[in-house]
């Protein structure tokens, strides 16, 4: 059974120092949904609280009653190896390294839980998919006339996806699973998908090859998904009526999916 580690700090939720000097967290947005959702996994905390151990717990325990009540996977201390992650999967009970999961939004100590073997999130929407091993695209959307940023932000905050940057009135940058993109698309928004989210997320922690492996390798999955449900053909071919994206294929064989329409009969 899969074990969810959080990081606190920019990803559960944000200190507050209170006029009384005592710690508060108040949660960020989306993620009292996210862990109602997950009350029957096991999760546990991952997170540095420096000097401040015995208010950081307390007030986690304020800001989120009931949710990490397992002493065993509390680990408190710096993420500047792998160190802290090994020791939170040997504490899992029995749960293997591949059966973790860690939430954090920061891409180096996301990479040191990998090294420890576990898979990890950015975001807490996408914990469920981590524990899937679906992985997250990014993603361009190019919102049309009648539609804006709050009404993507809406549609978003319902399935899995969050945006990583507001370009523009017209542009959004956005991270997402295959199955935000359909949820989207069903919403009325051109998704238009770039490859994989986590392996251009580390600099550094894998080199060029690596990232282009890792790019490739999701993209040639979300298109063989499409593929197999009938609902992709390749630029130039003649679309059937369930065809809601277009394949393009580069010189290089570099593939990439361009949003066409979305389905409406299902």
């Amino acid at each position: 059974m899969s074990v969810i580690f959080f990081d606190i700090g920019a990803t559960l939720a944000e200190p507050h120092r209170e006029p009384d000097g005592s710690l508060t967290l108040g949660p960020l947005p989306r993620v009292r949904a996210v862990l109602r959702a997950l009350r029957e996994v096991r999760k546990g905390i991952i997170s540095n609280p420096g000097s401040q151990e015995s208010a950081v717990a307390r007030a986690l325990a304020e800001a989120f009653p009931g949710d990490f009540t397992d002493a065993a996977l509390v680990h408190w201390g710096v993420k500047d190896s792998r160190g802290i992650f090994d020791r939170a999967v040997v504490d899992a009970g029995g749960a293997a390294a591949d059966d973790c999961v860690f939430v954090g939004e920061n891409p180096q100590e996301r990479g040191f839980a990998r090294e420890a073997g576990m898979r990890t999130a950015a975001h807490p929407v996408f914990a469920v998919a981590a524990t899937e091993n679906r992985p997250v695209l990014r993603a361009r959307i190019e919102l049309r006339v009648g539609q804006d940023v709050g009404s993507l932000n809406a549609a978003m905050n319902e399935t899995e996806a969050v945006p990583a940057e507001v370009v523009s009135e017209r542009l959004v940058l956005a991270l997402v699973t295959a199955r935000g993109v359909e949820a989207l698309a069903t919403a009325g928004f051109t998704v238009d998908v770039r490859g994989s989210a986590e392996a251009t997320a580390t600099p550094g922690e894998r080199d060029d090859g690596e990232r282009d492996d890792a790019e490739r390798r999701a993209t040639e999955k979300f298109v063989s998904d499409l593929l197999a449900r009938g609902e992709a053909v390749f630029e130039g071919e003649e679309p059937t009526p369930r065809t809601t994206h277009v394949i393009e294929r580069a010189d290089d064989g570099r593939l990439s999916v361009r949003r066409l329409r979305f389905s409406t009969d299902r």
